[in-house]
């Protein structure tokens, strides 16, 4: 790990700071940490169904104040994603409000006639008629997009499915694989790296999964620190060919850091 102190900070939510809409112990000291000491800085979520405004109320809710400017969605780098591609483009979306208003944000029309691209993103509800309106699109020439590899999301119940898993459905018929923009693509934090104008080489990316945060850090070329509040145990870190920069207990141990 680099010895200066990071100047940018880019942490996940889910894990990292909250757990099932709980607040976990230091996510504040940590968030007022940041803030007393002027860095720049976003907390990124592959979930697409919310937009930053929705998160922030909701992560009031579980008592850290996080200003929507300051939340990073996969649906918004979706949404950048495709505005640097083909700008004013159009789009199939199946998605919540998160992705339908990034989309619209950046100029894009939402259609289901003749689309440049068919984007996949989180729903509660997956329709059939709209993953076969998607297929059948994509046999048409639509470009494929999804915003997020996660093949599961948790409820209440247990896991439900969630994109990756509607994606595999779309891909084995038609045959056309899609691109991914969320985590672990590196291209999710290159785009936070460019909201707040930061560079690679002083910013860290903290997280609780080595296949998703850690690895998209690494070759987005930034430090990382692994917490161990989430999805990662200790043990499971010799099982990657890569390792973060630093692996702490939780981010009460990163308050320190900043």
């Amino acid at each position: 790990m680099r010895e200066h102190r990071p100047e940018c900070w880019l942490s996940d939510m889910d894990g990292v700071l909250v757990r099932e809409e709980h607040a976990l112990p230091g996510a504040a000291d940590f968030l007022g940490r940041l803030i007393e000491q002027d860095r720049r800085w976003l907390v990124l979520t592959n979930n697409s169904i919310f937009t930053p405004r929705d998160l922030s109320a909701r992560l009031a809710h579980s008592g850290l104040m996080i200003p929507e400017e300051s939340i990073w969605t996969s649906a918004l780098a979706t949404a950048a994603f495709l505005e640097d591609q083909l700008p004013g483009g159009s789009a199939y979306v199946i998605g919540e409000a998160g992705l339908t208003t990034a989309l619209h944000e950046a100029g894009y029309t939402l259609t289901e006639r003749d689309p440049d691209f068919v984007v996949l993103g989180e729903t509660r509800t997956y329709s059939f008629e709209a993953i076969t309106r998607a297929i059948r699109l994509i046999e048409e020439g639509a470009r494929f997009i999804a915003t997020n590899p996660d093949v599961t999301g948790p409820s209440e119940d247990g896991s439900i499915p969630a994109t990756g898993s509607v994606a595999a459905m779309i891909s084995a018929a038609t045959g056309r694989q899609p691109y991914f923009v969320g985590k672990p693509n590196p291209m999710m934090l290159r785009s936070a790296l460019n909201r707040i104008e930061a560079h690679s080489e002083n910013t860290i990316m903290v997280g609780d999964r080595m296949d998703t945060d850690i690895v998209a850090g690494i070759e987005a070329g930034l430090d990382t620190i692994l917490v161990l509040s989430g999805s990662t145990r200790a043990s499971d870190v010799e099982r990657y060919p890569y390792r973060p920069s630093r692996i702490l207990e939780s981010i009460a141990q990163a308050v320190e850091l900043v």
